[in-house]
């Protein structure tokens, strides 16, 4: 019988990095039989999906408490049959708060468990690593500092660098995106990128909204890009928009396409996230914005470890681009900033270096790096 690894993947995120890692198994085992929950990615390289990911997606705290059951029978139902059948090795992929449970159920039967992407616990909620000592044997880190906290914590860890920054060039071609999205060469061009959730583009549209009339009045030829990653969250964004009275702003909505929006930009204004990371690897100055609700605000004030909430400064561990949140985030403060880098072309160079030296240390083929830990332990697993 062949090698059998059973993964769990939560989200598009997770589905595609999980595909990238069956193919590079796949390349050295033939034989391979990948099956859980997952999405048309993996399904694409062989995966066998009994639950599909979106069946996991939960967006915001309520709505998890709303699906608890729901989401709690799945998870139990999939705990049964891989106990009743254990694979060789089980990768949860992400979505740490169902996987970890799940993780250390099969780990106190036996099953050997992998976690591929560390939760955020140099960011907050440190005490997970107290859960992730019994529920993981191995954990693989996206980010080049995580190993040091979890071998200080006794968890068997390898960085294999970000997916991202092996897709993504190294010199990402500007003019060939202005032509794609037909932008004129010339003109300044800032991309607004206001999240892929709902309750961040309601929170963030009319800001960024007031922040591109605040730039058309410094730059009158200047184009605005907002790609948006859902119908829901676009309709949100034209209602914001109707509400500013702003019909007349040279801005393009856009189905997805955030990466050639960025690419085509100048300059970039974007929501807290992994967007922020890729604007980082398009080498593009930046902007990093964020509102919530006053209460959750001070509940993850309070709970922040770190000094900085954008990927690039926490990468980086110094402020490379201003972080504008909160009440701090008005139009006037964000156009100003977003000037700034416009105006300023040494500033732009220098900061692409920096970018530059950030995508090298990331590009790790993450994939291969990751099957590598992967195969001794299936060897290990199946030895026992």
């Amino acid at each position: 019988m062949g090698v059998r690894i059973a993964l769990v993947a939560g989200e598009a995120s997770g589905d595609l990095l999980a595909a990238h890692l069956i193919a590079a198994l796949r390349a050295r085992l033939p034989d391979l039989h990948c099956a859980g929950i997952g999405g048309p990615k993996m399904e694409a390289v062989g995966f066998e999906a009994w639950w599909p990911y979106d069946r996991l997606a939960v967006h915001g705290y309520v709505d998890a408490l709303k699906r608890y059951r729901e989401l709690s029978g799945v998870r139990r139902a999939l705990l049964k049959r891989l106990l009743d059948d254990p694979p060789d090795v089980f990768i949860g992929v992400d979505a740490p708060d169902f996987n970890l449970w799940l993780e250390q159920q099969l780990r106190r039967r036996g099953v050997c468990t992998v976690h591929f992407v560390s939760p955020s616990i140099w960011a907050w909620r440190g005490g997970r690593i107290k859960r992730i000592r019994t529920a993981v044997d191995h954990m693989l880190c996206l980010f080049p500092f995580e190993p040091a906290i979890y071998d200080a914590a006794g968890v068997p860890a390898t960085y294999v660098g970000h997916p991202l920054a092996d897709t993504f060039p190294l010199e990402p071609d500007q003019d060939e995106a202005r032509e794609r999205l037909q932008l004129p060469p010339q003109a300044p061009v800032f991309a607004l990128l206001p999240g892929s959730r709902e309750s961040e583009v309601a929170n963030l549209a009319p800001l960024f909204i007031e922040t591109a009339k605040y730039l058309l009045d410094r730059y009158p030829a200047a184009r605005f890009l907002v790609p948006l990653a859902t119908r829901e969250t676009r309709v949100l964004f034209e209602k914001a928009q109707y509400a500013a009275e702003a019909h007349d702003l040279p801005l393009s909505l856009l189905f997805g396409h955030a990466v050639d929006a960025m690419t085509a930009a100048d300059v970039v204004l974007v929501a807290s996230g992994t967007a922020s990371l890729e604007a980082a690897l398009l080498k593009r100055p930046m902007v990093i914005a964020y509102r919530m609700g006053a209460l959750q605000y001070r509940l993850m004030k309070r709970m922040a470890y770190l000094p900085w909430v954008g990927l690039p400064n926490i990468l980086c561990r110094e402020s490379v681009v201003p972080e504008m949140l909160q009440d701090n985030a008005t139009p006037a403060a964000l156009g100003e900033a977003l000037a700034r880098w416009f105006d300023d072309a040494d500033a732009r160079r220098a900061l692409a270096e920096r970018f530059t030296e950030l995508h090298h240390t990331l590009r790790q083929d993450t994939a291969q790096r990751a099957a590598d830990v992967i195969l001794p332990l299936i060897g290990a697993s199946r030895d026992s």
